[in-house]
């Protein structure tokens, strides 16, 4: 049997994580299941928000194929869908809406579990609109503001659909348990704690701070550093940051329970693969969150825990990847419509097609108008307004000087690949 688990972290950023270099304590289950695993220094995810990623990941198509990334067209092939022709009986949990079964994710699911439910009648008729209407639509945008002014004046998440880890895990183990042993498994597991509003327990916090800062004063961190970036002070941007990795470290934890029931029940050979949609941004660039292309946005973890050996990979990979991974290890075939590789052929051979990561976002009608384009060089992002932006890494990680203009010999062959993409 070929039983596989894909667990997904909203919002994880690599370079907060032990075995990518973190100096902070805020992974160790991770950091145990990648020292015995594949790991992949150089992933990136082609878009820096929920929505756009997700269809790179379970459908391995880039998100404005096949209709757009709002809902997954009948174009698109879901991973589960795949494995659901194998016959393989196959589960899903997670609390993020915009991958709720309105949007199509379902396809493939034997078990779908999606949270739908907010408390209030102001927060559930705002779900309705968001999920049925343009979100630049009248209605919507005073409903959002009724939340948003809610949330900064009283501290409270009033909107918040999102399941804590600790439940998630819980209905993935006990699916886990009554998953039919006679088929090979699929599980998808998706966590939301990272992403913000971070309210981490407080055992967690103590983690990395000496005091812990109480849900209500979080819920107004998030909302000025969304609404005032430029307010954010230094200590309140620390304040953030140990929010944030306390997350993580509760995340981990949960992810660690998982991990260990998986193997348990299932066997060592279990096919496990942890990632992130994208990152999240501290001000590197002048706003916090994400939907961000610069590599705090998009540069994420990739681990794949396989019975074929460890090794670590600076190859350019990305989340379109992921399924045709899946599909490989569970001997499925891979579909035509999907267009990443499999990491198999990689570790297995030591040769990838990959050379370069490319991703869009923005626009409108379903058509891109930025574009980035990332190799282990050079990052070029290409804006509506025809404004670029050119970033030699080895000179300059932190993506600050644009060298555009000095128009180095690779830009056009960049500008090229872009163009094709």
């Amino acid at each position: 049997m070929t039983d596989a688990v894909l667990i997904t972290i909203d919002s994880l950023r690599h370079d907060h994580i032990g075995c990518y270099g973190y100096e902070k304590n805020t992974s160790p289950n991770i950091d145990e299941i990648s020292s015995n695993s594949h790991r992949f220094s150089n992933a990136f995810a082609h878009a820096g928000t929920t929505r756009k990623s997700f269809p790179t990941i379970l459908t391995s198509s880039y998100t404005y194929m096949y209709g757009g990334y709002e809902r997954i067209t009948e174009g698109r092939t879901l991973i589960s869908e795949v494995l659901k022709k194998e016959d393989y009986t196959t589960s899903g949990f997670h609390s993020n809406l915009f991958l709720c079964s309105d949007f199509g994710y379902q396809r493939g699911f034997d078990t779908f579990y999606d949270s739908k439910t907010e408390p209030g009648i102001t927060a559930k008729l705002r779900q309705y609109v968001k999920t049925k209407l343009d979100q630049d639509g009248l209605l919507y945008g005073v409903l959002q503001k009724t939340h948003d002014a809610a949330e900064k004046s009283a501290g409270v998440d009033v909107g918040s659909s999102y399941v804590k880890a600790g439940e998630i895990t819980d209905l993935s183990i006990e699916w886990v348990n009554e998953a039919d042993s006679t088929a090979d498994r699929f599980l998808w597991t998706h966590y939301m704690d990272v992403h913000h509003p971070y309210v981490p327990p407080e055992e967690y916090q103590l983690e990395f701070r000496d005091t812990p800062i109480s849900d209500r004063r979080a819920v107004k961190l998030r909302r000025k550093m969304l609404e005032s970036p430029d307010d954010i002070t230094e200590t309140k941007r620390q304040d953030l940051i140990d929010l944030y990795d306390a997350e993580i470290r509760f995340t981990d934890h949960e992810i660690g329970r998982l991990v260990d029931k998986v193997k348990k029940s299932w066997g060592d050979d279990t096919v496990v693969i942890i990632t992130s949609d994208h990152g999240e941004e501290f001000q590197e660039h002048g706003q916090f969150s994400h939907n961000t292309l610069h590599d705090e946005g998009i540069h994420v973890p990739l681990i794949l825990d396989a019975s074929d050996g460890s090794g670590e990979y600076d190859d350019m990979v990305g989340l379109v990847d992921v399924s045709p991974t899946i599909a490989d290890y569970a001997g499925c075939d891979i579909p035509e419509n999907f267009h990443g590789y499999s990491l198999k052929s990689l570790i297995e051979t030591g040769e990838w097609e990959r050379e370069c990561v490319i991703g869009d976002c923005n626009g409108s009608q379903g058509k891109p108008d930025t574009f980035f384009y990332r190799d282990k060089d050079w990052k070029y992002i290409k804006s509506s307004n025809d404004s670029e932006r050119l970033f030699y890494l080895e000179d300059e990680s932190e993506e600050m000087e644009n060298i555009v203009d000095q128009n180095p010999p690779f830009l056009s062959e960049i500008r090229s690949k872009v163009e094709d993409h």
